[in-house]
């Protein structure tokens, strides 16, 4: 669009309605800058946990999770995730993977509702994160996003299910299926999600405690095998994909305690049709704190929590980040006995670390070992936390 001139032919009518023009713009300009916050004070926000949980609702025993009800956004509650995982192969070549994890979070500014007649007034920040891990180019790359829960920018509804920030999201096409569809530096997902087994609650009926206070929890479910299918386009090519996926959906207003530094999360899904979920808390001094849990889901739905007692996890060598900030985890052994399960998961590569706003690392795993004397096989996602600094205060 070409600039104005100011002509001193112009009519001063003219003249006088551009100068009203571009005061408007600019005045309107000025009113966004100044009062919808920017994204590094928006990412500041989300992971620093700099606003106050008082006057949210916290979690607490007893409150059932109802679905499909539950699917969508709990604004009430400080923070909330719809978190994505899953293993592809290309159709045509199964030794080509991929792993993907595509995540919306939703962090809220303030506990009232804001009541603005505004259609863009909101007090409700979306962030999206989507990473994609190409085993045969030995690369990682991961983005975020953000954008107010606003003019339908972003949000989260219950039925029929959907998430979404902007063109990335998740959809309920027909009962039983979603479709997933996000894109990033020459990389677009578009799956199709069906859930094989039933959702499972996590901790006790769907809550997760973490800490001694009994509102340091969360209300948590996953849905832990999604059977997957669709495309993989990278750099204009378009892969058939299938394989299989993972959704966590989580929400609390304060989760970790003075001393919790970080977590690591495992979903392990072996090819005897077991699934696994283990929530591992590391405290300030390097020991394992006793609010760690886990559950293993068996072939036909059925949740078996596990606690911290069940679960014996150890990590093999370690990986330092290219900066050599952080220092990870290389490798992990789990083992629960009293339920003959031992193995061992290897990430698929090993920069998988997710350097965004909040720095941690994220990736797909190749799972091998034993259960119920029977080798097993299978595919997995690892989440590690607090190794670029504590997460202390931050969820």
């Amino acid at each position: 669009m070409s600039q104005p001139t100011f002509s001193p032919h112009m009519p001063r009518r003219r003249r006088y309605l551009w100068i009203v023009v571009l005061v408007i713009l600019g005045l309107g300009a000025l009113v966004a800058w100044q009062f919808w916050p920017r994204p590094q004070t928006v990412a500041a926000t989300l992971v620093s946990g700099s606003v106050a949980p008082s006057g949210f609702t916290r979690a607490s025993a007893g409150t059932p999770i109802l679905l499909p009800a539950d699917q969508g956004a709990h604004p009430d509650y400080q923070t909330e995730w719809w978190y994505f995982t899953g293993n592809l192969a290309s159709d045509a070549d199964p030794s080509q993977r991929w792993g993907y994890q595509f995540t919306i979070f939703r962090r809220a500014l303030t506990p009232d509702q804001d009541k603005r007649l505004s259609g863009w007034s909101s007090n409700q920040v979306y962030l999206a994160h989507l990473a994609i891990t190409d085993a045969g180019r030995n690369t990682h790359v991961a983005t975020e996003r953000f954008s107010r829960g606003g003019a339908g920018l972003a949000g989260a509804q219950s039925q029929p299910f959907r998430v979404w920030l902007e063109d990335a999201e998740v959809s309920e096409e027909a009962p039983g299926r979603w479709r997933l569809h996000s894109s990033h530096d020459g990389y677009t997902l578009d799956l199709t999600l069906e859930p094989a087994k039933p959702a499972v609650l996590q901790g006790k009926d769907g809550y997760s405690q973490k800490g001694s206070d009994p509102g340091n929890a969360s209300h948590y479910y996953s849905y832990t095998r999604l059977q997957t299918s669709g495309t993989l386009t990278r750099e204009g090519q378009t892969h058939p994909v299938s394989g299989l996926s993972w959704m966590d959906h989580e929400w609390s207003t304060s989760a970790l305690e003075a001393g919790q530094v970080g977590w690591d999360w495992f979903s392990v899904q072996l090819d005897d049709g077991w699934d696994l979920m283990v929530f591992q808390l590391r405290r300030a001094d390097g020991s394992v704190d006793r609010f760690t849990s886990g559950t293993l889901v068996d072939p036909d739905g059925k949740a078996i929590p596990l606690s911290a007692n069940d679960l014996i996890i150890r990590n093999e060598g370690t990986w330092r980040s290219s900066d050599k900030i952080a220092v990870y985890p290389a490798s992990w052994q789990i083992e629960a006995p009293e339920h003959d399960l031992s193995i061992s998961l290897t990430p698929l590569i090993a920069d998988q670390e997710m350097r965004l706003s909040t720095r941690y690392w994220e990736g797909a795993a190749n799972v091998t070992g034993s259960h119920n004397g029977r080798a097993v096989q299978g595919r997995g996602y690892v989440e590690m936390t607090g190794y670029a600094g504590s997460m202390e205060g931050r969820f």
